[in-house]
């Protein structure tokens, strides 16, 4: 929805805009109406623990509140003189029903306190809440919902559709598992009710940081030869590609959490990592290889700039 934003109304800062009341003034809120229906209290209940490891979720009655929180800093070393920091939020409510409404508000960054230091917080806040939108429509019930309703109303193919909501949610993250798994039938009269849960299938994408115990609570499981000639050992579970475990023995990347994003390939000052593809990871199609593990020189550079802090430098002992 970060391409959509079609319907722009400015609320004043108050708990009203929580009762659906808009005053026409004040600070910015962006509004998106989807026309599905989303009534069902199951499918409601799914989008509220489907993204609890992702952002802070809450509901009352027919709305739901996606909350993310990150924090800036004026300063890269908190030590340095004139350190500033501020911890800074942004809020998406979902409102249910007929239509779907899906609604943030940029609130003035003086709500948080001293924050006029902050740079480009109005653009951050805009960028962080479509995020939050595109993350819950891509991964969550209503994906589905918005693929039945082109294929349906706009007589659009199943891949079309696909293609479609994919372009409607470019700032979408990954979240395993957000989709409600299909309702258990209802019993038989005289039919009794099994009380034991299935257990969940992991996806093989999860939340950081990497267990940096790993080495002493999973096993090594297969060594990988990649194209240096360098066998790459691989700790724990491995599912195919849909679940991989952690991989290498000193330069250690959890490629369960890995997402791909390359950062640690363009840090490594001696190119110990190149890319390996890895089709249908839930977390990311490419990996950081360690090709060239042997060559580390453990300054820690890829295992600071990994977002989602699924690297571990250890030196060998």
């Amino acid at each position: 929805m970060s391409l959509l934003l079609k319907d722009k109304v400015y609320t004043v800062q108050s708990a009203t805009s929580k009762r659906g009341v808009y005053p026409l003034h004040s600070y910015k809120l962006g509004l998106y109406r989807l026309p599905i229906k989303l009534e069902d209290s199951y499918e409601i209940d799914s989008i509220v623990s489907g993204f609890k490891k992702v952002f802070e979720m809450d509901k009352f009655a027919d709305r739901i509140y996606a909350t993310y929180r990150w924090k800036e800093e004026n300063l890269p070393d908190p030590d340095d003189s004139g350190y500033k920091s501020i911890d800074l939020e942004v809020q998406v409510e979902i409102v249910t029903g007929e239509v779907v409404d899906m609604i943030y508000q940029i609130y003035p960054v003086e709500k948080y306190g001293d924050g006029l230091w902050v740079k480009d917080y109005r653009k951050k806040a805009d960028a962080n809440a479509k995020m939050i939108i595109d993350t819950i429509l891509r991964n969550s019930v209503l994906a589905d919902k918005m693929l039945e309703h082109d294929v349906k109303i706009k007589q659009m193919s199943q891949e079309q559709a696909l293609k479609t909501l994919e372009e409607m949610t470019p700032l979408a993250q990954i979240v395993p598992n957000a989709k409600p798994k299909p309702k258990p039938a209802a019993p038989q009269p005289g039919q009794q009710v099994a009380q034991a849960e299935e257990p969940e299938t992991p996806s093989g994408a999860k939340p950081g940081p990497i267990d940096v115990d790993f080495k002493s609570k999973l096993k090594v499981v297969e060594t990988f030869t990649a194209p240096s000639s360098h066998k790459i050992k691989v700790f724990g579970q491995r599912k195919g590609n849909e679940i991989l475990g952690i991989w290498g023995e000193f330069v250690s990347v959890d490629y369960d959490i890995c997402v791909g994003d390359g950062a640690c390939i363009d840090a490594c000052p001696v190119k110990v990592y190149e890319w390996a593809e890895f089709a249908g990871n839930p977390a990311s199609d490419k990996k950081p290889l360690m090709a060239r593990e042997p060559d580390c020189i453990f300054c820690l550079a890829c295992e600071n700039v990994c977002p989602v802090q699924a690297i571990k430098i250890s030196k060998k002992g």
